[in-house]
């Protein structure tokens, strides 16, 4: 009789696998009934440029005045709500995907920035938050004085 090793992650990540497969699975959604989803998160992307840091989120139908932006101690935090326009009766929804309700979403910035500065603006479904890094932050070039031949 020969011994086999028990690897129980590898068991753990084949039934994940699986159980993926079988919600993304075609047949499986059709079955699912229309609900109306709860709670969604705008998702947002967040980069660097030279001397600031860049945040866009997507707001779809939300309005800049239903939007909240604030930041303390290096965090910036995200707040609305998605309003729906009319309430749909869920017994004759076919298919209910969009998403209503509040959101918030905190992100945490490694580097110092300078508060006061910090702008926002919402186009076209896109919330953009321009966050400048404070000036102690920013790379600085040293230029160097010729001493001469006196050394």
């Amino acid at each position: 009789m020969s011994l086999t090793r028990w690897e129980p992650f590898r068991d753990l990540l084949t039934l994940s696998d699986r159980m993926n497969r079988m919600f993304n699975d075609p047949a499986f959604r059709v079955m699912t009934p229309a609900e109306p989803v709860s709670g969604w998160f705008p998702p947002v992307d967040i980069h660097e440029e030279s001397g600031r840091i860049v945040l866009r989120a997507e707001v779809p139908g939300v309005r800049a005045d239903d939007i909240d932006v604030s930041v303390e101690n290096n965090t910036i935090t995200l707040r609305g709500e998605k309003k729906q326009e009319n309430e749909v009766d869920t017994d004759h929804a076919y298919r209910l995907e969009r998403f209503y309700g509040s959101f918030s979403r905190s992100f945490v910035l490694s580097t110092k920035i300078n508060p006061e500065q910090i702008k926002a603006t919402c186009k076209d479904g896109v919330l953009e938050v321009v966050v400048p890094k404070a000036d102690e932050v920013k790379p600085k070039r040293i230029k160097i004085l010729d001493a001469g031949d006196g050394r």
